[in-house]
């Protein structure tokens, strides 16, 4: 491994913040790290501990001018079974491919803090009279619940009227050279625990039991089987999965009384809550069942049109790597679903996601320098 002082800064400050063990929600000292040289760069600093959750806001420049944010979570999910690593997930190894190594978030996120920092950083020292201001929005909570971190530090930022105009989330949206794909929207993710009544009986008599098993099959057919919407243009037709079933008392010669399913819609623009759930309680009536639902409501679908900041990134990844951007609306939700709510422009940039959440987690290490001039050239076209 090459000595820890001869890297690139970037890759110096994404080793030392992967070595905290900060498994959501802990934030292990990542966040007062930030802070510090964020605050010698001449960022205004506030911490904000919700809960048991360790966020912060910084900002540097004017507040009379355009806003760039670089937003992101220090928390990583837990290791798995430690011993199916090829190292200490916290020890943060180049190995001889060049590959870094950690479950501290190599991938997901903390090299992307590295080279927000480093970017933002570089930019303030040679533009020190740069338009508006950058920001930083930084929470220990993505990985969890996601209650009291991005959530509650936009509702803050609401009430206090703060603009927010473009913002740069360090998810790993690449998929296989950094920078190939950006993240500029994604779907809504809508959650529901639905019980289906019955009556318990023996199966010997089932002429004095209702089989809710029976009962709910076809209805959850219907449902599996509906056309939802068509998408459009931005994003895929909004899907409808199962993930669990249960019902039964584990007896073979027991009708159960009740069935639970849980099941998830990832739904477009082209879908709204209100829509959804009517359509599902149309379908559960239609075939007569005895039904309860409670809804979940994850986050709602989020697009960032072409304009200032798809433009600006797009151009900085052209830039720095010769390649043409995509930008996509697929995966999962991230923490841009509370901060498109404020209007402003959301755009994902990370490193390669092929191992995120995965035993063994690795980038390539020089990626996170690649990275870092991306999010300089950024700045400079938007507030320099």
């Amino acid at each position: 491994m090459t000595a820890h002082a001869d890297l690139s800064p970037t890759l110096q400050l994404a080793i030392d913040l992967i070595r905290r063990p900060s498994v959501t929600p802990i934030d292990a000292d990542c966040q007062k790290l930030m802070m510090q040289r964020l605050g010698d760069a001449g960022f205004a600093l506030e911490p904000m501990r919700i809960e048991d959750v360790d966020n912060f806001w910084a900002t540097h420049g004017k507040h009379d001018g355009p806003v760039l944010c670089f937003a992101g979570h220090t928390d990583v999910v837990p290791t798995g079974p430690v011993q199916a690593w090829q190292n200490d997930p916290f020890d943060a190894l180049i190995d001889e491919n060049g590959m870094l190594c950690g479950r501290g978030g190599a991938a997901d996120m903390k090299g992307s803090l590295a080279a927000m920092l480093v970017a933002s950083e570089r930019f303030v020292k040679d533009y020190p009279d740069h338009k508006g201001s950058v920001a930083f929005l930084i929470t220990s909570d993505e990985e969890g619940p996601a209650h009291h971190g991005t959530k509650a530090v936009i509702e803050r930022l609401a009430a206090r009227k703060e603009r927010l105009d473009w913002c740069i989330v360090g998810e790993p949206s690449s998929t296989a050279l950094v920078g190939d794909v950006v993240k500029n929207g994604r779907r809504g993710s809508l959650g529901a625990t639905l019980t289906v009544r019955g009556v318990q009986g023996h199966v010997a008599y089932p002429h004095l039991a209702k089989n809710p098993i029976h009962l709910a099959a076809p209805a959850l057919a219907e449902l599996a089987a509906e056309h939802w919407d068509n998408g459009n243009a931005f994003f895929p037709p909004t899907s409808f999965q199962i993930s669990n079933l249960n019902s039964g008392t584990g007896a073979t010669n027991v009708i159960p009384g009740d069935l639970t399913a849980v099941f998830n819609f990832r739904f477009s623009t082209e879908s709204t809550v209100e829509g959804l759930q009517q359509r599902v309680a149309a379908i559960l009536d239609k075939h007569g069942l005895d039904w309860h639902v409670e809804w979940a409501l994850s986050g709602l679908p989020f697009l960032t049109e072409p304009g200032a900041l798809l433009d600006a990134v797009s151009a900085s990844i052209k830039a720095i790597t010769g390649r043409e951007t995509q930008a996509s609306t697929s995966g999962g939700t991230s923490d841009g679903r509370f901060i498109a709510t404020l209007g402003t422009q959301v755009v994902e940039l990370g490193p390669v996601n092929a191992t995120i959440h995965q035993v063994n987690e690795r980038i390539l290490a020089s990626d996170l320098d690649v990275l870092t001039e991306i999010y300089y050239q950024t700045l400079i076209k938007l507030l320099a």
